[in-house]
């Protein structure tokens, strides 16, 4: 199962949770790994990760000159990210929810397909 949610009633604050039947340490690996691949990825806009217990990281990068900062939370049951959004990034908030459902969603499919089992 894989739900969505999102709040953003705070202005430069998005929330966004991803429901999982996983387990919290499959779905910590499938993050993990997730985070590994941007980072190689978009090497360019120098995405940084750090894991501030097992299950909680703070994330950010640079695109453009704008500093994007943000956290994630693997849960029991689900993920939950929120990220502080500058005012000129705002305008693009809705494609930027699509853009995190969607890859949230095959991450946790790869994840629940058995990629991650220890």
């Amino acid at each position: 199962m894989i739900s969505l949610s999102f709040s953003g009633s705070t202005p430069g604050k998005m929330e966004h949770t991803v429901a999982h039947d996983l387990g919290r340490a499959v779905a910590k690996r499938a993050t993990q790994a997730a985070i590994d691949s941007y980072t190689k990825r978009f090497s360019q806009y120098k995405p940084q990760a750090t894991w501030t217990d097992d299950y909680k990281a703070t994330v950010g990068m640079n695109v453009k000159g704008i500093h994007l900062d943000g956290k994630i939370e693997v849960r029991d049951n689900e993920i939950a990210m929120n990220l502080e959004v500058p005012f000129v990034l705002r305008p693009f908030r809705s494609r930027a929810i699509q853009i995190i459902e969607r890859e949230i969603t095959a991450w946790m499919a790869r994840a629940k397909a058995g990629e991650f089992a220890v």
